[in-house]
């Protein structure tokens, strides 16, 4: 794409512009592309950048580094969230997958290498999914003694209520050419600008208006109602504070030993 690269107050979310497409790069690679306040933050206000950019018509949403998003990170919290506790990024978090499902703009996730834990979140929530054969999709979070609380209602309305429960269960990744079978990955190839194209040959032609009737009348068949949210959140805050996270995580920050290899 012959983009333009503009700066923006976020450091973990780097945005170019081409015509009718704003592309934005989760771009902390030496953090496998984890969600931060400033991640969050960066994602949101290039959002609201490209909704009030007239000639937009397209989100994109990338990874660097051949990673897509490993969803919270684990060692940094964030200011204000205090000793580890997560709490805070649950309601923005929330926040923007919902954006995703109401936006005037088309949100096109393109997905190269591992998406886990909320960016499993980023890509349901998407209108559309293209990954690459190396591709996987993963729900760790039950291994924390964590849920996906924020996630799963965006999953459970893109590939139904069984195949996103079984993820959050088991915890196993899903491969590639299974995700486009469920319905998590909308096209796969070993190289996406052909389809990627041909996609957006189309969307970019859509006016924002209709993109967002489509989205709100759509929305009746499996609507996130303001309620699904607080339970979401509140779920996600008890889970956080609970003892056994709380222990896991700092076993984690002192040792680097995950929660299956406590008793190594």
């Amino acid at each position: 794409m012959d983009a333009r690269e503009i700066m923006t107050s976020s450091s973990a979310v780097r945005v170019e512009i081409a015509e009718a497409v704003t592309k934005l790069t989760l771009d902390r690679p030496q953090s496998h592309n984890a969600i931060t306040d400033d991640l969050l933050e960066g994602l949101h206000c290039a959002i609201d950048a490209a909704e009030a950019d007239a000639e937009c018509r397209v989100v994109m949403l990338c990874g660097a580094a051949g990673i897509f998003c490993t969803g919270m990170d684990l060692n940094e919290p964030g200011p204000g969230r205090g000793d580890h506790s997560f709490a805070g990024a649950a309601e923005p978090f929330f926040d923007l997958l919902v954006r995703f499902t109401t936006s005037t703009l088309t949100v096109v996730a393109v997905v190269d290498g591992r998406a886990a834990g909320g960016g499993v979140g980023l890509v349901a929530a998407s209108d559309f999914v293209l990954a690459t054969p190396r591709s996987q999709f993963s729900l760790p979070e039950a291994l924390w003694g964590l849920l996906p609380c924020c996630v799963l209602p965006f999953l459970m309305r893109r590939i139904g209520f069984q195949r996103a429960y079984s993820m959050a269960l088991s915890t196993v990744p899903v491969a590639a050419a299974r995700a486009a079978e469920i319905g998590l990955v909308d096209e796969i190839g070993e190289s996406l600008e052909i389809p990627l194209r041909r996609l957006l040959a189309r969307v970019t032609k859509l006016r924002p208006a209709t993109v967002a009737a489509l989205k709100r009348y759509v929305a009746e068949f499996g609507p996130i109602h303001a309620t699904t949210r607080q339970r979401a959140v509140d779920e996600f805050e008890t889970l956080a504070a609970s003892p056994d996270f709380r222990e896991a995580l700092g076993r984690y920050t002192r040792e680097r030993r995950y929660p299956w290899e406590a008793h190594r």
